[in-house]
């Protein structure tokens, strides 16, 4: 096992820490710079106990922590797998303990991938399969009392319009992924006919593994209730079919409800994908993420 390699500075991630009451080992420090909404920092304590550290990037962040903070007390108990326990939360920190498992994919601060769990692994999806059926199957009513955002299956399209219109007005989009696009969102045979609980980003590097078992979930903050297809997207496009199928069938043992054209549908979504990131990036008014945008939406020409 190699040493972590602690951040620049670690100093004052260690003064953040401990005016939290957390007394952290210095050269166990770690982050994590991948996330758009929050840095995070994993870290153990001198009694211990490892400790997963969440400092915002930006102010806006903090009104939807607060929804997540209630969503994760909410949904802890629905769920066989570890949801983070916030033991600490503040404007400038959130922190819980360290949950069992590690992450399934890894991004170092190069943006050098590793992927921890190969998604073609019937355990990875079966465990999945299990996870989502359980989170959909939560009361909507239950969930839409924490704050998060309620949309029915029209809403959730008709957003999916917008979110293409404000983009197109600020970035130049490439016309064959405009008419893809267009033509997603102009057929009904794609959409599901039903909204439940999601948590809106389930990837590998959101899900904790023991032994390709997903044995945790991570990072909430997209949670909403919406399109199912948003928690099974990911692992229809970087799965195999076969093991698709596997976490489909568990979904569906699960309680889990499917359409005929469920696999298409997390295909075209996933193509989508510059779309959150061009809205991202009008969100944050940062050049750097306005530039990876538009590079995103308007692709050079194959070949």
């Amino acid at each position: 096992m190699t040493t972590p390699i602690p951040p620049a500075d670690v100093d004052a991630l260690l003064a953040l820490a401990a005016a939290h009451g957390l007394d952290l080992e210095a050269p166990s420090l770690r982050t994590e710079e991948m996330g758009l909404d929050f840095r995070v920092a994993l870290a153990r304590a001198t009694d211990g106990q490892e400790w997963v550290l969440r400092i915002p990037r930006r102010p806006d962040v903090l009104a939807r922590a607060e929804v997540e903070g209630r969503l994760l007390e909410m949904v802890a108990s629905h769920l066989d797998v570890a949801v983070p326990d916030w033991r600490i939360v503040t404007p400038q920190l959130i922190a819980y303990p360290l949950l069992p498992g590690a992450p399934a994919l890894s991004v170092a601060a190069d943006g050098a991938v590793t992927w921890h769990v190969d998604m073609a692994s019937p355990v990875y999806a079966a465990s999945l399969g299990d996870a989502v059926a359980q989170l959909h199957a939560v009361d909507p009513d239950e969930a839409a009392a924490t704050g998060i955002e309620v949309r029915s299956p029209a809403q959730v399209r008709e957003q999916w319009r917008r979110d293409l219109t404000r983009v197109s007005r600020e970035f130049e989009i490439a016309p064959a992924l405009r008419e893809r696009w267009s033509a997603w969102l102009a057929e009904d045979t794609y959409w599901p006919p039903h909204s439940v609980l999601t948590h809106g980003e389930i990837y590998p590097g959101h899900t904790l593994v023991e032994g390709d078992r997903v044995t945790a979930i991570i990072d909430w903050t997209t949670a909403t209730i919406g399109d199912p297809a948003r928690d099974l997207m990911f692992h229809r496009v970087s799965a195999p079919s076969e093991a698709f199928e596997v976490a489909l069938a568990h979904y569906v043992a699960g309680g889990g409800t499917v359409w005929p054209r469920l696999a298409e549908h997390c295909a075209e979504m996933f193509s989508a994908s510059p779309l959150a990131y061009g809205l991202y990036a009008l969100q944050t008014e940062e050049q750097a993420h306005r530039d990876a945008a538009a590079a995103g939406l308007n692709p050079p020409p194959e070949g």
